[in-house]
């Protein structure tokens, strides 16, 4: 027996996938502040919607291959032709919409960075760069006030329940569940 199995972990982590197990322990709620990592977690929670974020996470490494590792710069000047090239890829999901989303989100994601110095500052004054602590939820006034904002801005895919799970992912909402391992780190 391995040792995970004797440890608690939120109910949505599916303990047979190792690649959940690993992204749950490690990632999931881990305060971030780098901008290439927020834009990665963006555009793959925004593939995410009417889907299960364990069905992206399986494919984040080929989203990382076809999208240019999440080069924001060079995804914000695709053009058709690299559209086509992505609707073909059968290793990611191939919705043009949510394709020409990523375009557009990282535009605006980058003249968020003009304006905030980083997108960073701009995501985490949203909570006065602190983390907000709460569970079962899968919206709020946070995400429904950055997701208005963002809706604002220009973004696509951005729903307050888009964006209440890319909270959770990047560690601004803070959810392990009471009986998750992870739980007491809050206090810490």
């Amino acid at each position: 027996m391995n040792t995970n199995d004797f440890v608690c972990r939120c109910k949505w982590c599916n303990l047979k996938n190792p690649i959940y197990v690993k992204y749950h322990d490690e990632e999931w709620g881990v305060p971030t502040y780098d901008d290439k990592k927020l834009f990665e977690v963006l555009v793959l929670e925004s593939f995410q919607a009417g889907l299960s974020w364990e069905t992206i996470l399986m494919k984040r490494e080929n989203f990382r291959r076809a999208f240019d590792h999440f080069d924001i710069g060079r995804i914000g000047r695709y053009e058709e032709a690299k559209v086509m090239e992505l609707l073909q890829d059968r290793s990611i999901i191939r919705n043009r919409r949510k394709i020409e989303a990523t375009i557009v989100n990282a535009r605006v994601f980058q003249e968020i960075q003009k304006e905030w110095d980083t997108f960073s500052n701009y995501i985490w004054h949203f909570t006065n760069g602190e983390i907000v602590y709460e569970e079962e939820k899968t919206y709020s006034e946070l995400s429904d006030r950055v997701s208005k904002d963002m809706k604002k801005r220009g973004m696509k895919f951005v729903g307050t329940t888009t964006i209440y799970s890319y909270l959770q992912a990047v560690g601004i909402i803070y959810s392990h569940e009471k009986k998750c391992f992870l739980y007491d780190r809050k206090s810490k």
